[in-house]
Protein backbone atom coordinates (compact mmCIF):
# COMPACT_ATOMS: atom_id res chain seq x y z
CA UNK A 1 0.00 0.00 0.00
CA UNK A 2 1.15 3.53 -0.75
CA UNK A 3 2.08 5.70 2.26
CA UNK A 4 0.58 9.18 1.85
CA UNK A 5 2.81 11.95 3.24
CA UNK A 6 2.23 15.62 4.08
CA UNK A 7 5.32 17.86 4.14
CA UNK A 8 5.47 21.07 6.20
CA UNK A 9 8.47 23.42 5.98
CA UNK A 10 8.63 27.18 5.58
CA UNK A 11 11.35 26.97 2.91
CA UNK A 12 10.07 26.13 -0.56
CA UNK A 13 13.45 24.75 -1.65
CA UNK A 14 13.45 22.30 1.28
CA UNK A 15 9.87 21.19 0.54
CA UNK A 16 10.79 20.59 -3.08
CA UNK A 17 13.85 18.58 -2.11
CA UNK A 18 11.92 16.42 0.37
CA UNK A 19 9.14 15.81 -2.16
CA UNK A 20 11.69 14.76 -4.78
CA UNK A 21 13.40 12.33 -2.37
CA UNK A 22 10.14 10.79 -1.20
CA UNK A 23 8.35 10.58 -4.55
CA UNK A 24 11.37 8.67 -5.89
CA UNK A 25 10.81 5.89 -3.35
CA UNK A 26 8.49 2.97 -3.98
CA UNK A 27 5.32 2.98 -1.92
CA UNK A 28 5.53 6.63 -0.80
CA UNK A 29 3.52 9.53 -2.24
CA UNK A 30 3.58 13.19 -1.17
CA UNK A 31 -0.04 14.35 -1.13
CA UNK A 32 0.40 17.89 0.19
CA UNK A 33 2.80 20.68 1.17
CA UNK A 34 2.43 23.37 3.82
CA UNK A 35 4.51 26.53 4.25
CA UNK A 36 3.71 27.07 7.93
CA UNK A 37 2.37 25.22 10.96
CA UNK A 38 -1.22 26.44 10.73
CA UNK A 39 -1.45 25.42 7.09
CA UNK A 40 0.02 22.05 8.09
CA UNK A 41 -2.72 21.57 10.68
CA UNK A 42 -5.44 22.49 8.19
CA UNK A 43 -4.08 20.16 5.49
CA UNK A 44 -3.53 17.33 7.98
CA UNK A 45 -7.17 17.50 9.01
CA UNK A 46 -8.48 17.66 5.45
CA UNK A 47 -6.10 15.21 3.74
CA UNK A 48 -5.62 12.75 6.64
CA UNK A 49 -2.18 11.61 5.39
CA UNK A 50 -0.59 8.43 6.74
CA UNK A 51 2.48 10.37 7.90
CA UNK A 52 3.21 14.08 8.45
CA UNK A 53 6.78 15.31 7.99
CA UNK A 54 7.15 18.53 10.01
CA UNK A 55 9.95 21.06 10.35
CA UNK A 56 10.32 22.54 13.86
CA UNK A 57 10.77 26.25 13.20
CA UNK A 58 7.74 27.39 11.21
CA UNK A 59 5.62 30.57 11.26
CA UNK A 60 2.31 30.80 13.15
CA UNK A 61 2.52 27.31 14.71
CA UNK A 62 5.84 25.56 15.24
CA UNK A 63 6.37 21.89 14.43
CA UNK A 64 6.36 20.69 18.03
CA UNK A 65 3.07 22.42 18.83
CA UNK A 66 1.56 21.13 15.58
CA UNK A 67 2.70 17.63 16.56
CA UNK A 68 1.13 18.01 20.01
CA UNK A 69 -2.18 19.10 18.48
CA UNK A 70 -2.29 16.18 16.04
CA UNK A 71 -0.64 13.42 18.07
CA UNK A 72 -0.35 14.50 21.70
CA UNK A 73 -1.72 12.83 24.78
CA UNK A 74 -5.48 12.52 24.70
CA UNK A 75 -5.81 13.15 20.96
CA UNK A 76 -8.42 10.89 19.40
CA UNK A 77 -7.01 9.05 16.37
CA UNK A 78 -3.50 10.56 16.68
CA UNK A 79 -1.58 11.02 13.47
CA UNK A 80 1.91 9.70 12.69
CA UNK A 81 4.40 12.59 12.81
CA UNK A 82 8.08 12.62 11.86
CA UNK A 83 9.96 15.78 12.84
CA UNK A 84 12.85 16.84 10.62
CA UNK A 85 15.07 19.81 11.39
CA UNK A 86 18.41 21.48 10.82
CA UNK A 87 18.78 22.16 14.53
CA UNK A 88 20.53 19.37 16.44
CA UNK A 89 19.31 20.42 19.90
CA UNK A 90 18.39 17.98 22.66
CA UNK A 91 15.44 20.06 23.86
CA UNK A 92 13.95 19.86 20.37
CA UNK A 93 14.40 16.08 20.29
CA UNK A 94 12.77 15.47 23.64
CA UNK A 95 10.10 18.10 23.02
CA UNK A 96 9.14 16.41 19.76
CA UNK A 97 8.97 12.98 21.36
CA UNK A 98 6.92 14.20 24.30
CA UNK A 99 4.58 15.92 21.83
CA UNK A 100 3.92 12.54 20.20
CA UNK A 101 6.35 12.38 17.25
CA UNK A 102 7.21 8.93 15.94
CA UNK A 103 10.50 10.02 14.43
CA UNK A 104 13.18 12.68 14.63
CA UNK A 105 15.64 13.31 11.80
CA UNK A 106 18.15 15.93 10.78
CA UNK A 107 17.83 17.35 7.28
CA UNK A 108 21.14 15.80 6.27
CA UNK A 109 19.85 12.29 7.09
CA UNK A 110 19.75 11.15 3.46
CA UNK A 111 17.00 9.58 1.38
CA UNK A 112 17.37 6.02 2.74
CA UNK A 113 16.97 7.03 6.39
CA UNK A 114 14.18 9.46 5.50
CA UNK A 115 12.24 6.72 3.75
CA UNK A 116 12.87 4.32 6.63
CA UNK A 117 11.56 6.86 9.14
CA UNK A 118 8.40 7.40 7.08
CA UNK A 119 7.77 3.66 6.82
CA UNK A 120 8.43 3.11 10.54
CA UNK A 121 5.99 5.88 11.47
CA UNK A 122 3.33 4.47 9.14
CA UNK A 123 3.76 1.06 10.79
CA UNK A 124 3.38 2.50 14.30
CA UNK A 125 7.08 2.28 15.16
CA UNK A 126 9.58 5.06 15.87
CA UNK A 127 12.91 5.92 14.28
CA UNK A 128 15.30 8.53 15.60
CA UNK A 129 18.48 9.54 13.75
CA UNK A 130 21.19 7.21 15.16
CA UNK A 131 23.59 9.99 16.17
CA UNK A 132 20.76 11.82 17.94
CA UNK A 133 19.64 8.66 19.76
CA UNK A 134 23.11 7.87 21.10
CA UNK A 135 23.66 11.42 22.34
CA UNK A 136 20.16 11.64 23.81
CA UNK A 137 20.57 8.42 25.79
CA UNK A 138 24.06 9.41 26.95
CA UNK A 139 22.71 12.76 28.14
CA UNK A 140 20.05 11.09 30.28
CA UNK A 141 22.19 8.21 31.58
CA UNK A 142 22.50 8.50 35.35
CA UNK A 143 20.31 11.58 35.56
CA UNK A 144 17.42 11.68 38.06
CA UNK A 145 14.93 12.50 35.31
CA UNK A 146 14.87 13.99 31.80
CA UNK A 147 14.21 17.75 31.63
CA UNK A 148 13.04 17.78 35.23
CA UNK A 149 10.06 15.47 34.73
CA UNK A 150 9.43 12.73 37.28
CA UNK A 151 10.06 9.15 36.23
CA UNK A 152 7.12 7.08 37.39
CA UNK A 153 7.08 3.57 38.73
CA UNK A 154 5.59 1.01 36.32
CA UNK A 155 1.84 0.72 36.73
CA UNK A 156 2.39 -3.05 36.97
CA UNK A 157 5.55 -5.10 37.60
CA UNK A 158 7.53 -5.89 34.46
CA UNK A 159 7.76 -9.51 33.47
CA UNK A 160 11.14 -11.18 33.04
CA UNK A 161 10.71 -11.10 29.26
CA UNK A 162 9.76 -7.42 29.34
CA UNK A 163 12.94 -6.72 31.29
CA UNK A 164 14.91 -8.47 28.54
CA UNK A 165 13.18 -6.45 25.84
CA UNK A 166 13.73 -3.27 27.89
CA UNK A 167 17.47 -3.95 28.00
CA UNK A 168 17.71 -4.53 24.26
CA UNK A 169 15.77 -1.36 23.46
CA UNK A 170 18.17 0.61 25.68
CA UNK A 171 21.02 -0.77 23.56
CA UNK A 172 19.36 0.60 20.42
CA UNK A 173 18.40 -2.72 18.82
CA UNK A 174 15.69 -2.80 16.15
CA UNK A 175 12.63 -5.04 16.40
CA UNK A 176 14.18 -7.64 14.09
CA UNK A 177 17.45 -7.60 16.05
CA UNK A 178 15.57 -8.03 19.33
CA UNK A 179 13.59 -10.92 17.86
CA UNK A 180 16.79 -12.63 16.72
CA UNK A 181 18.61 -12.14 20.01
CA UNK A 182 15.71 -13.29 22.20
CA UNK A 183 14.56 -16.03 19.80
CA UNK A 184 11.03 -14.66 19.49
CA UNK A 185 8.99 -13.32 16.58
CA UNK A 186 8.88 -9.65 15.55
CA UNK A 187 5.16 -9.70 16.32
CA UNK A 188 5.93 -10.82 19.88
CA UNK A 189 8.51 -8.04 20.21
CA UNK A 190 5.86 -5.48 19.21
CA UNK A 191 3.49 -6.94 21.79
CA UNK A 192 6.10 -6.57 24.54
CA UNK A 193 6.91 -3.02 23.42
CA UNK A 194 3.23 -2.06 23.56
CA UNK A 195 3.00 -3.53 27.07
CA UNK A 196 6.12 -1.64 28.17
CA UNK A 197 4.75 1.65 26.85
CA UNK A 198 1.53 1.11 28.78
CA UNK A 199 3.22 0.09 32.03
CA UNK A 200 5.89 2.81 31.89
CA UNK A 201 3.57 5.56 30.69
CA UNK A 202 5.74 6.40 27.66
CA UNK A 203 4.90 6.93 23.99
CA UNK A 204 7.72 5.36 21.97
CA UNK A 205 10.83 3.16 22.08
CA UNK A 206 13.22 6.07 22.69
CA UNK A 207 11.30 7.00 25.84
CA UNK A 208 11.44 3.32 26.84
CA UNK A 209 15.23 3.49 26.54
CA UNK A 210 15.39 6.75 28.50
CA UNK A 211 13.21 5.23 31.24
CA UNK A 212 15.59 2.28 31.42
CA UNK A 213 18.55 4.59 31.96
CA UNK A 214 16.93 6.77 34.61
CA UNK A 215 14.58 4.20 36.13
CA UNK A 216 13.62 4.59 39.78
CA UNK A 217 15.93 2.61 42.06
CA UNK A 218 13.03 0.69 43.54
CA UNK A 219 11.23 -0.03 40.26
CA UNK A 220 9.73 -3.50 40.09
CA UNK A 221 11.90 -5.87 38.09
CA UNK A 222 10.89 -9.21 36.63
CA UNK A 223 8.41 -10.17 39.32
CA UNK A 224 6.15 -12.04 36.92
CA UNK A 225 6.83 -14.69 34.32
Amino acid sequence: MTIRVLIADDQELVRTGLRTLLDAQDGIEVVGEAADGQEALDLAQSLRPDVCLFDIRMPRVDGIEATRILAGAGVENPMAIVVITTFDLDEYVYGALRAGARGFLLKDAGSALLGQAIRCAANGDALIAPNVTVRLLEAFAGQPSPVGEPIAQPTEPLTAREEEVLATVARGLSNSEIASELHITVSTVKTHLASLMTKLGVRNRVEIAIWSLVRPNNAHKGLNT
